[in-house]
């Protein structure tokens, strides 16, 4: 990786914290979607690095939480999270191996899909999902965080529509998107897909995240949540075109 990748790849990782700290969400999806984007590193890579980068940033945003964590949600969720993980895996491996330019254009679906659910406007449900809900939103989730290290999304959804405290919601969210990134870790690490790039890029990017994450937690801007929100998702849905349509492009010429 060249002086301007390494840069570039900073930058990215710089957005996708500022786009973290202030909405709650996000992180995965811009960095690994601008990082694409700009193709600073292979997908496999970058996924990697977004899994650690994420996981890290989760264990953070989780000191002092445990009366509050949703125990049965969060044991239902990496259930079905397992699975997915493990197929989106295989996918991402093969996808990587043949077919690189559909990968791609899965990537950018993903990033615009993604951006599309969390704007939605969901009413809270009567009651409390069954056991089963929870466990299929888990193998989504679990299917993004193998392809792409950002399952976050599946659950943003489904997690707000419980009658459940928003305290409780959070603090559960934030749990099993961090159980997902260590289970997709403990596949990844001792198969050997790891790369010492990836490694590498998670050491240059550790320090940003924490200091970036530090300094907003005590200077918060005064944005209001729903316009960080639709700016958000609106960098999600420029970035996932952008990956899209050169990809398409391509594959038409093909």
């Amino acid at each position: 990786m060249t002086l301007t990748q390494t840069a570039l790849f900073l930058l990215c990782v710089a957005l996708a914290t500022c786009a973290q700290s202030l909405s709650g969400f996000a992180f995965a999806l811009i960095l690994l979607g601008l990082a694409g984007l700009l193709e600073l590193a292979p997908l496999a890579d970058l996924a990697n690095v977004t899994t650690v980068l994420a996981l890290a940033n989760a264990l953070v945003a989780l000191r002092g939480a445990g009366k509050t964590l949703d125990v049965p949600a969060l044991r239902d969720i990496t259930l079905g999270c397992v699975a997915g993980i493990l197929l989106g895996l295989l996918l991402l491996g093969w996808l990587s191996a043949n077919v690189t330019l559909v990968l791609r254009v899965l990537l950018g679906l993903t990033v615009i899909a993604c951006a599309l659910v969390v704007l939605m406007q969901t009413a809270a449900l009567p009651e409390r999902s069954s056991p089963n809900t929870f466990r299929f939103w888990g193998a989504v989730s679990g299917l993004l965080t193998g392809l792409f290290a950002s399952g976050g999304p599946p659950l943003v959804y489904h997690f707000y529509r419980q009658p459940m405290a928003l305290k409780a919601v959070r603090d559960t969210l934030v749990a099993t998107l961090a159980a997902s990134a260590f289970l997709r870790l403990v596949v990844v690490v001792p198969t050997g897909q790891f790369s010492g790039n990836a490694l590498t890029l998670c050491l240059l990017a550790l320090p940003l995240v924490f200091g970036l994450s530090w300094w907003l937690e005590r200077h918060p801007p005064g944005w209001s949540r729903q316009a960080v929100l639709k700016l958000v998702c609106a960098l999600l849905v420029l970035t996932g075109a952008g990956l899209v349509v050169p990809a398409l492009l391509q594959l038409i010429k093909t």
